[in-house]
């Protein structure tokens, strides 16, 4: 069978979208036909189990040997050149290496394993000659012309390794022999107007290090050591459990170590400071250190600045055996527009929305995910999926989700689309949080999705088919923007400004809340929490060990940012390690020392997080007194054990304050952040206290306490 020019040009040039119809071996009438792409060969030969087939050259590099009579057979393809020989299997003789279903999912946007089949896979064939190693490379690209990969193997050159299009699945195919784990690869993409683009494999599951861009073809070979701890997760009710969470930048904790590294220093520290998880910023691959990993261009690529996959595996793998949940930053909002990544990646706008006005987001020069489309919803259902479930972790935190809910996010009047209502919630975007977090939930029990959303969009934390966005957990924002406009008041003026901290009750069980005093409070001018706090530095001190308590017995999961367990005063910066050696001044150790025992106390005591999500959980004994800038409140358990609160914002201390309970005892101070032992100055009320029987705050008992200045109190009634 004659072949036009044309076709064998196309070969020629590696931009025929289906190179596979002409290369390899093929039946052609009662014989076959094989051809062959060699380039600058001297001689090809086919060997087979007993012969020897040569190839003539037909046209540009292209060989070829035509039989009128055979069945078709297994063979090697042996090329001469000068100076070398070149051996090896023919990736145009290879069935598919991607299935009918496999493609059918993709193309419905169903497919919640799409790393499995999609991306760069070390696989083993076989035919009658023997093992058949190397890798099968698949990508999505349904506006490409042609795809073909480049790597190490090739010089970069993928004129000869050109790819094949799997029809309207958009997805391209191809299995090259003789490579494996390591190699570097990316893609050549034609556009449908013939310009060549070079990009990173979207689904890529290693990256060398940045600067550098390529993928690497990578592999596990981990064994997990954690199903107590993944069997005891499933089981777990996150609601009415403890959460204390410790969030960081792994690059500036103790410096860019290897995950292995820094694991047992990690752990160590985390366990001394008793909190049940740990929250990294995003460790996904990104190009740009400064953007803190939220600015993602490697969604499937745990960051190589600190090791491989495994590596990273082996991190979660002890802190679960240490008995520490993992939490991970997660950002589907927005992606970069380096050209070599995600941005138009096949010439045309296909991850992002085509029209600026939804797809670009103005405040962070990115590009938003085009929602919409349910390939590129499929990408990051299944980018969710593949966190939890290849690295198990615990949780996902959703990052900026308020930007993706309403269409006009940060955008004036003309700059953006409504919806087909004319409203302004993004409708996908919306439907893609559901399906993530119902999916997220259905195959992983035992996991969190938790939403950092600033509004006051109903129903984040609430069912999905209770119209919710499915969310476990969202940050409280209004918790923490009130609570430290109060706190960075002075005292004198704070009896003005008592609803600050007293007004996050009146919503606190509109969704599940986690309090979180983050890292974006720390940075960009803001200051450190210490350095928020006013007065002198042992009142810094002080406030700041009333805030940490004040927070601690406030309903709601906790997360606090690395360096305020110790009160670091200099501003966080990604660029440095944390100022360790304040913990070697004793003010310092006072507060880590706090924290520690918060934590102790916080995980002991149910009535602090069984009924977090529950009016039964708090009651107020006083929260009006904004005189004495003082609150006072009751924790309480399922089982009907209290907790009584009283915090002091007041400068000076209380003498004799009258606090109203429902059972009389004797209480003891289960903690007192003004003890010696965390640098206050040892106000207090001797380790406990009797009731009086006389009523105050409508309950038939009274507590009489000295509750010492920019102090805390909590007590237990024995």
């Amino acid at each position: 069978m004659s072949i036009e020019i044309s076709e064998l040009d196309a070969i020629a040039e590696g931009r025929h979208h289906s190179p596979h119809s002409i290369l390899g071996l093929h039946p052609e009438g009662k014989g076959w036909v094989l051809r062959a792409f060699r380039p600058m060969a001297e001689s090809v030969v086919a060997k087979t189990k007993s012969k020897k087939i040569e190839l003539t050259h037909l046209h540009r590099g292209i060989w070829e040997a035509y039989s009128k009579t055979g069945k078709l057979f297994d063979y090697r393809l042996v090329a001469s050149y000068s100076e070398a020989e070149w051996v090896t299997a023919d990736s145009y003789r290879m069935e598919p290496q991607i299935g009918e279903l496999d493609l059918y999912l993709i193309t419905e946007g169903r497919h919640e394993e799409l790393w499995r089949v999609l991306g760069a896979h070390e696989t083993e064939l076989s035919d009658s000659l023997g093992r058949i190693p190397g890798v099968s490379f698949k990508v999505w690209a349904p506006n490409a012309s042609a795809v073909r990969v480049v790597g190490d193997f090739n010089s970069w050159d993928g004129t000869a390794h050109a790819m094949r299009s799997m029809g309207g699945s958009g997805v391209w195919e191809l299995f090259i022999p003789g490579i494996g784990v390591g190699a570097l690869y990316k893609f050549q993409i034609r556009t449908r107007h013939g310009h060549w683009l070079t990009k990173i494999d979207p689904m890529g599951r290693s990256f060398e290090t940045p600067p550098a861009t390529s993928s690497v073809v990578e592999k596990s070979t981990y064994t997990w050591r954690d199903s107590s701890w993944m069997s005891a997760r499933a089981k777990r009710d996150a609601l009415k459990s403890p959460m204390s969470i410790y969030e960081l930048h792994l690059g500036s904790w103790r410096g860019a170590k290897n995950y292995r590294d820094i694991a047992q220093d990690l752990i160590g520290h985390v366990k001394y400071l008793g909190f049940t998880h740990v929250e990294f910023m995003p460790l996904a691959e990104h190009p740009f250190g400064g953007s803190w990993g939220y600015q993602v261009t490697g969604y499937y690529a745990p960051t190589s600045r600190f090791g491989t996959p495994d590596d990273f595996r082996y991190l979660v793998d002890e802190l679960h055996n240490a008995g520490i949940g993992v939490i991970m930053d997660w950002v589907p909002a927005h992606f970069p527009k380096d050209d070599w990544a995600l941005a138009r990646f096949d010439g045309e706008a296909l991850y992002e929305d085509a029209d600026p006005r939804r797809g670009d987001h103005p405040d962070w020069g990115t590009h938003v995910f085009n929602f919409g489309r349910t390939e590129v919803r499929n990408f990051l259902v299944a980018n969710a999926l593949y966190w939890l479930e290849e690295f198990h972790i615990d949780g996902l935190r959703v990052d900026a989700v308020a930007s993706m809910l309403y269409l006009d996010y940060s955008r004036e009047d003309g700059q953006w689309l409504p919806n087909v209502y004319g409203g302004r919630e993004n409708l996908d975007a919306i439907r893609f949080l559901q399906e993530t977090n119902a999916t997220a939930y259905r195959r992983n029990p035992g996991i969190m999705m938790i939403a950092e959303e600033s509004t006051a969009f109903a129903g984040v934390s609430s069912p999905t088919d209770a119209s919710g966005l499915g969310f476990g957990f969202k940050w409280n924002m209004g918790w923490m923007h009130d609570s430290l406009e109060y706190i960075q008041r002075d005292p004198m003026y704070r009896k003005h400004h008592h609803g600050e901290i007293t007004f996050s009750m009146l919503y606190a069980y509109d969704e599940k809340f986690v309090l979180p005093i983050s890292h974006d409070e720390v940075v960009h001018g803001k200051g450190s929490l210490l350095a928020k706090m006013p007065g002198d530095h042992w009142q810094k001190l002080a406030n700041l060990r009333a805030y940490l308590s004040f927070m601690w017995t406030h309903p709601g999961k906790k997360l606090l940012f690395m360096g305020q367990e110790f009160a670091q005063p200099s501003e966080w910066s990604e660029a440095r390690e944390l100022d360790w050696w304040l913990t070697e001044h004793p003010p310092h150790q006072g507060i880590q020392r706090l924290v520690a025992d918060l934590n102790k106390l916080y995980k002991e005591h149910p009535a602090l997080w069984e009924l977090d999500h529950e009016p039964a959980g708090f009651r107020w004994i006083d929260g009006g007194n904004a005189d004495q800038n003082m609150l006072s409140f009751v924790r309480e358990d399922s089982a009907g054990n209290e907790l009584i609160v009283v915090v002091n914002f007041a400068g000076n201390p209380h003498s004799g304050a009258v606090f109203g309970v429902a059972k009389p005892g004797n209480y003891s101070e289960l903690l007192n952040t003004d003890a010696a032992v965390y640098g206050g100055s040892g106000v207090g009320n001797f380790g406990q206290r009797q009731t009086e029987d006389f009523s105050s705050h409508g309950q038939p008992h009274s507590l009489r306490l000295d509750v010492p200045p920019l102090g805390a109190l909590i007590l237990k009634r024995y």
